[in-house]
């Protein structure tokens, strides 16, 4: 209960009631929470000191919350009338407050800025659909600053069927598997489609490799965790085992690509800047969610998805680029080129980037190439080699660390290594022990998200020309176009080296 956690002395109130804010979902869902904090709040109408510090304790509690949730509390449809009520509660008593006026102002205006969902009142007008930036390549819309997406976004998304036709169909990012499947089955029907179609259908996600997935009609918010090349597949059951992938949408030809007409250093900068504008759109508790929350459903995780996404694309970006290039002294030139993006992503604090990169010349179909690393030069093999002790798990990720712990803000951190850190605290120990919530495991969780914070607690200031070529090349590192099979990479290094190892 909050009462007892706020008694508690081994922390300074501050962080506790950071720490509370950050992690209560641990053991309290967020409307649950905001409901013990009304009780208390009502309870605390005795006479006394006692009275007031329980009131003005709620009071600190609530504003801490609302200033920490903001936009994510549009998805708490129960959330938003408890708030209110709390809100009127401290307002009716406000002469109590005396001392905390600046306190009361602020909530004043914290309950006027942040959008609660409250089902009864008129809706908003409908939001400005937005494209999913994976399913659409639309120049337009790569070119605009990213926001944060929420569940309640309407996005366009195809799905496909057996014979490679699609539909685009309008959905909540948050739908389930079951309204993604009632919307398809509504645009069959005004289409010219053979009949035979009102089996029921399935939703399959097809990643390039050709592995599927089955999802379940209960299943939430799926469009965020497939592949970078998977598809969403509808198909009676009896057409699952002969779904196929679609064709690699790369096309692989002779002649040089986008990333041999760049400058290493405008690549460099235009990737800090998409991760930096990603990065901020993730939550702060999208992080908690995504560790802690797994079997809940992914309500709150859409950025932090596109986020890691993001990532395993740069990777897969790099091997291909690497793996097209067919004469053996501009694929040398290539990994050159490559190694210097690392190196200017690590100037940039966009640590991100530089393990993107480091993993995609570490990919085994670019790593056998040996012909073409020898005629790299003995500095840039030198490079690389600390690029890689850098980026090495060793002893627990050291030597990142090391690097990592003396940056100062803005930072993009490698994001999977947070999550790998929570994981590891999450299981480490339990959240109740004997029934009571284990402040310490919750101290540990806040502390890692506060890093998160940290870095992020400056902006990023780039010095960019906004030239013609500059938005060419801004446009085509926010919308990489790779191969993420696997064994397709491995075909194309036999075809270039046959015997390396």
């Amino acid at each position: 209960e909050p009462g007892n956690l706020l008694s508690q002395e081994s922390f300074s109130l501050d962080i506790l009631l950071d720490d509370i804010v950050l992690t209560h979902s641990l053991f309290l869902p967020t409307e649950k929470f905001l409901q013990e904090l009304h009780h208390f709040v009502r309870a605390g109408g005795m006479e006394g000191p006692e009275g007031l510090g329980q009131k003005q304790a709620c009071l600190a509690m609530l504003l801490h919350f609302l200033d920490t949730y903001q936009g994510l509390l549009q998805e708490e449809e129960g959330a938003g009338h408890i708030i209110k009520d709390l809100y009127l509660l401290i307002m009716k008593d406000e002469s109590l407050y005396q001392g905390l006026r600046e306190d009361t102002l602020r909530l004043h205006q914290l309950v006027e800025t942040v959008e609660l969902k409250i089902p009864e009142e008129n809706q908003p007008p409908s939001k400005q659909v937005k494209p999913l930036f994976r399913h659409f390549r639309r120049i337009d819309s790569c070119l605009q600053t990213r926001v944060a997406f929420r569940g309640s976004d309407e996005i366009f998304c195809r799905v496909y069927m057996p014979d490679h036709s699609y539909v685009t169909i309008r959905s909540r990012l948050s739908a389930s598997v079951q309204d993604i499947l009632g919307s398809v089955t509504e645009k069959l029907q005004y289409s010219e489609e053979p009949a035979g179609r009102e089996d029921s259908l399935i939703l399959v996600a097809v990643a390039s490799s050709g592995e599927k997935v089955l999802l379940q009609p209960t299943e939430d918010c799926v469009f965020t965790t497939l592949g970078i090349n998977s598809h969403l597949f509808a198909c009676t059951r009896d057409s699952y085992e002969a779904l196929v992938p679609l064709p690699e949408e790369i096309q692989v030809s002779p002649g040089d690509t986008e990333i041999h007409r760049v400058e290493a250093e405008d690549v460099a900068n235009h990737l800090t800047a998409f991760h930096w504008e990603l990065f901020r759109c993730v939550h702060e508790l999208e992080f908690v969610d995504y560790v802690f929350h797994g079997e809940r459903g992914r309500r709150e995780t859409a950025n932090l998805e596109l986020l890691l996404q993001r990532c395993s694309e740069v990777t897969h970006w790099v091997a291909t680029e690497v793996l097209l290039c067919e004469a053996p002294g501009k694929r040398a030139q290539l990994l050159k080129k490559f190694i210097k993006i690392a190196a200017l992503c690590k100037q940039n604090q966009d640590l991100l980037s530089f393990y993107a990169v480091v993993m995609g010349l570490d990919n085994a179909a670019v790593s056998r190439l040996r012909l073409t690393w020898e005629k790299l030069p003995g500095k840039f093999k030198n490079l690389f080699r600390k690029f890689e002790n850098l980026t090495d798990p060793c002893r627990n990720h050291k030597s990142y660390r090391e690097v990592i712990s003396k940056m100062k803000p803005p930072v993009i951190p490698f994001v999977p290594l947070i999550l790998k850190d929570l994981t590891f605290l999450h299981e480490g120990s339990k959240t109740l022990v004997d029934g009571l919530v284990n402040i310490e495991k919750l101290h540990s969780v806040a502390e890692k998200v506060r890093t998160i914070r940290k870095y992020r607690s400056r902006p990023l200031c780039l010095d960019m020309e906004a030239s013609p070529h500059h938005l060419q090349t801004k446009a085509y590192v926010r919308q990489f176009q790779v191969i993420d099979n696997q064994n397709l990479l491995f075909e194309l290094s036999y075809k270039l080296e046959a015997n390396s190892q």
